[in-house]
């Protein structure tokens, strides 16, 4: 099903300390998307940079009337960024991207395509060269997506795919309503379902900068994901606890029947601490899967907002109400309305004043 022609797609950008690829990205992007450009709007969100990220997009925002900012009070994290980017831009298709211009911007113009002509509400980039990732991080990030792919029944990610794709609105709208803490935001994109194609296209190396990622984070990442999305590790521990209890008892039928024949045996030392440690370790490992559930949980039941916005700016500004708003999954501030300088300052009330006189006068003087 073809869509209309008068639409609008914003490129959400969650930037963290990336002043040196912010120029070079939209100068790429509107080159390569020029077809398009009358159609985009691209939504930069820092997520609390230290560096000049923020300074860089204002001064590029003062030429181009396509760029706005959402600026978080601090860092909560690239999930936490595109959540807020999704639950502002009010555009028809939203397509997470990249600042370093890993995934590439004229490959928008396919989904874009796709999108319009085949009426596909879902349109992803699949990685199909990762040659300019290292060995470990292939062989890891291919590990995880057969990992979660085994243990989530209900919810399938495909392999190699990030975050770089095009949303539907009905899409958008439907995660702007999964409001869990712990956002993994590929298996929120693919959980409400809907029409989805991938578009296989060659990673090329980040254009600057160095990545913000590390092997620990994406190893937390990973582990969020996982336990989002499926509780068959507390299963799997009941299975093994089942098992070890099973071997136990083939074992206490040997000792009985050992002694029964040969009488009673000096027990060994080794063979004692062999079967403790086995045995305690496995407990270990089982309160801490039970831990990471337990935490998550803690989490959701607080029901922070999982983002805090400090400021707006750009034409997204505008389309917002302003002042301090509550969010699908997090609150923002948005530009207060100017005051005249010939409207006085409201008064305080004198119903309020008055008692507070009174209380004062009424309370007793100290001995």
């Amino acid at each position: 099903m073809a869509r209309s022609d008068n639409y609008k797609v914003a490129l959400i950008v969650p930037v963290y300390n990336e002043e040196e690829t912010i120029a070079t990205f939209v100068e790429v992007v509107e080159r390569k998307l020029e077809p398009i450009i009358d159609h985009v709007e691209i939504v930069f969100i820092d997520d609390g940079s230290k560096d000049q990220s923020v300074a860089i997009i204002e001064g590029l925002m003062a030429t181009n009337p396509r760029l706005c900012l959402i600026r978080l009070s601090r860092n909560f994290g690239k999930e936490a960024a595109m959540t807020a980017a999704i639950d502002l831009c009010d555009a028809d298709a939203i397509v997470p991207i990249d600042v370093d211009l890993q995934d590439p911007p004229e490959l928008v113009l396919d989904f874009v395509r796709i999108w319009q002509e085949e009426g596909v509400d879902t349109v992803y980039g699949v990685r199909a060269d990762r040659s300019s990732d290292s060995d470990t991080k292939r062989m890891t990030s291919g590990g995880f997506y057969y990992v979660f792919n085994k243990l989530s029944s209900k919810v399938k990610i495909p392999a190699n795919v990030g975050d770089f794709r095009l949303i539907d609105r009905k899409v958008i709208m439907t995660v702007r309503n999964l409001n869990e803490s712990n956002r993994f935001m590929k298996g929120l994109y693919a959980w409400p379902g809907f029409s989805a194609k991938g578009v296989p296209y060659v990673r090329p190396e980040r254009a600057a900068g160095t990545t913000k990622w590390n092997y620990w984070k994406l190893w937390n990442f990973a582990l969020d994901g996982i336990f989002s999305f499926s509780s068959l590790p507390l299963r799997i521990w009941s299975y093994i606890g089942a098992g070890i209890g099973v071997l136990a008892l083939i074992y206490m039928c040997y000792i009985v029947l050992e002694t029964l024949v040969n009488g009673v045996s000096v027990p060994g030392y080794a063979s004692t601490m062999c079967v403790v440690l086995f045995l305690g370790s496995i407990q270990l490992i089982s309160i801490g899967v039970l831990g990471e559930y337990l935490g998550r949980m803690s989490e959701e039941v607080k029901k922070r907002p999982v983002y805090v916005v400090s400021t707006i700016k750009g034409p997204l500004s505008n389309r917002l109400l302003e002042g301090y708003q509550h969010a699908s999954s997090g609150i923002y501030f948005n530009q207060e309305p100017p005051r005249p300088a010939s409207e006085p300052r409201p008064a305080p009330d004198a119903a309020a004043s008055t008692a507070a006189d009174t209380e004062t006068t009424n309370r007793p003087s100290p001995k």
